[in-house]
């Protein structure tokens, strides 16, 4: 197999001609976002620029604990965005149950997708360590997102219909299963969306990068397999750890709503 080619600096320039471009259109669309692909663009730069450097020391240093700050840092940061870009405004209870259910679903799912279907050896390899953990984490991430806003939205524009359930009688988990189940429906749809488009709409990063590196398409398709049942399942145990306890928080001890 042929070796991944280089991109030189200058070629990489050449390739913020499509910023170009979109800062051409929206002005000529007199759309009022140049700043802000301005600002994107130069955050992603140096953002990616500055992990380049802390993976090249990671990758020549490999030990355990850069390892599992690296997780930490990723979880960390994971809870906080979800945090931001939630409209709506979240509950201290439902916060910790949101950094719980992601922690734990994302853990669990990394953990089993390490010891038990590719088995990194060693177990903390950061070439695969942290870009699986990424991907697993940042799905997870999104999922959640997607389960919050929807839970928070169900129970406020359906607030009659879920205290016209409790008091015929019906308690809490019956009187919000729908407004659960929509939420987890909404969560879990972009990853089902990228199952169904895989392969035939478009190629998926990580087949891409293992092609690119010189594998051949058989080994990378089995990757991408790999890693895509893997980010199902830390979305969908993420997602059900955080539907389970979160909805509990609108309700008090006596099984009343407490929007």
């Amino acid at each position: 197999m042929n070796e991944m080619l280089e991109i030189t600096i200058w070629q990489l320039v050449t390739a913020y001609i499509f910023i170009v471009i979109l800062l051409a259109i929206v002005r000529w669309r007199k759309i009022p976002r140049e700043k802000e692909i301005i600002i994107a663009t130069l955050r992603m730069t140096i953002q990616l620029i500055l992990v380049g450097y802390v993976l090249m020391f990671i990758f020549e240093n490999e030990k355990m604990i850069y390892s599992i700050i690296v997780i930490i840092i990723m979880e960390t940061f994971a809870v906080y965005n979800i945090y931001k870009r939630t409209k709506q405004t979240l509950s201290r209870e439902l916060k910790k149950i949101i950094a719980v259910a992601m922690v734990s679903g994302t853990l669990f799912a990394f953990l089993y997708f390490d010891f038990i279907v590719v088995q990194f050896s060693p177990w903390y390899d950061p070439r695969y360590f942290i870009p699986i953990a990424g991907m697993l984490i940042g799905n997870s991430m999104t999922g959640i997102t997607l389960g919050v806003s929807s839970l928070v939205e169900g129970f406020s524009s359906r607030k009659k219909e879920v205290e016209a359930a409790l008091m015929l009688g019906a308690p809490p988990n019956k009187a919000s299963q729908g407004i659960v189940n929509h939420a987890f429906d909404s969560a879990i749809l972009p990853t089902i969306n990228s199952m169904v488009g895989m392969g035939i709409v478009f190629l998926p990063g990580m087949m891409t990068g293992v092609i690119l590196s010189g594998a051949g398409p058989m080994d990378a398709i089995k990757y991408q397999i790999a890693i895509m049942l893997g980010i199902t399942g830390s979305v969908s145990l993420s997602v059900i750890l955080f539907l389970y306890f979160g909805y509990k928080t609108f309700f008090n001890k006596h099984a009343q709503l407490t929007l």
